[in-house]
């Protein structure tokens, strides 16, 4: 079972008491982890805290005439920190699952977890089984938004999401393992672009700096790992179809029916 990281152990969280902020829920949550830049390997010391997990609705919640709250957003300012809390109901957690949805499962398989349960577990367990050949089209897709947002802005945050999701993509399709952390992707996979450390490196000073890199050589490079990315997919062992949704199916049934009732 993955195992909650006290605050000390996550990078820029130090003195935050994400146990308390999970007990402030008003249904039982199954997990929450950080997700975002300091999932990625590069926080800046004014990032936001990015938590994401899955709560479970009651019974009630889900077979009467009122809509369902499948999703529950919410921001506010803890400590001087900016706190982004996003979570889905198991159900829909599930079914994202079994799309070729990457971030849902980037947030599942998170280790900077600020609370678990067996269902968690359970749920990471299961990731192999729902992993595709096709989740190469959402890193594509997400890249590709952030490498406009970077030509709009300039920004250093953006270029790196854009490589982020490529090389993630790229290791994906070649070792079935979704890992989001910029700097280990740096390491294990061959083309990643030399100035990565640095850049990383610059971003720790500002949220929103800007990126000090020759653009075209730039554009080079993320066009150099879409290549890359086809080729990955290409020769990817990983299905067309995901093969766990009976598994899931049958977790989900069972989780909702040994909630307790009030």
């Amino acid at each position: 079972m993955p195992h909650p990281a006290e605050p000390s152990d996550l990078p820029g969280l130090s003195g935050l008491d994400l146990a308390a902020v999970v007990a402030e829920e008003p249904d039982p949550l199954l997990f929450a982890t950080v997700s975002g830049a300091h999932l990625y390997g590069f926080p800046s010391r004014d990032s936001d805290v990015d938590l994401r997990g899955v709560h479970l609705l009651p019974v009630e919640g889900l077979v009467g005439l009122r809509e369902p709250e499948e999703t529950r957003s919410r921001m506010w300012d803890r400590d001087g920190v900016e706190m982004d809390l996003v979570t889905h109901d198991l159900r829909k957690f599930v079914r994202l699952m079994l799309r070729r949805n990457g971030y849902v499962l980037e947030q599942l398989t998170s280790p900077l977890v600020a609370h678990t349960t067996a269902a968690h577990a359970e749920l990471c367990a299961l990731v192999p089984g729902v992993l595709t050949s096709h989740h190469a089209h959402h890193y594509r897709g997400f890249a590709g938004t952030q490498w406009r947002l970077y030509e709009r802005s300039g920004e250093l945050k953006p270029l790196l999401y854009t490589y982020r999701a490529l090389l993630t993509g790229i290791h994906l399709m070649r070792s079935g393992e979704v890992q989001a952390h910029l700097p280990t992707l740096t390491a294990e996979v061959p083309e990643a672009p030399a100035r990565l450390p640095g850049l990383v490196a610059a971003k720790e000073a500002a949220e929103h700096g800007a990126a000090q890199v020759p653009t075209e050589a730039v554009r080079a490079e993320v066009e150099r790992l879409h290549v890359v990315l086809d080729a990955a997919q290409a020769g990817s062992g990983l299905p067309d179809e995901p093969g766990a949704l009976g598994a899931l199916h049958d977790l989900v049934v069972r989780v909702r029916l040994q909630q307790p009732q009030d």
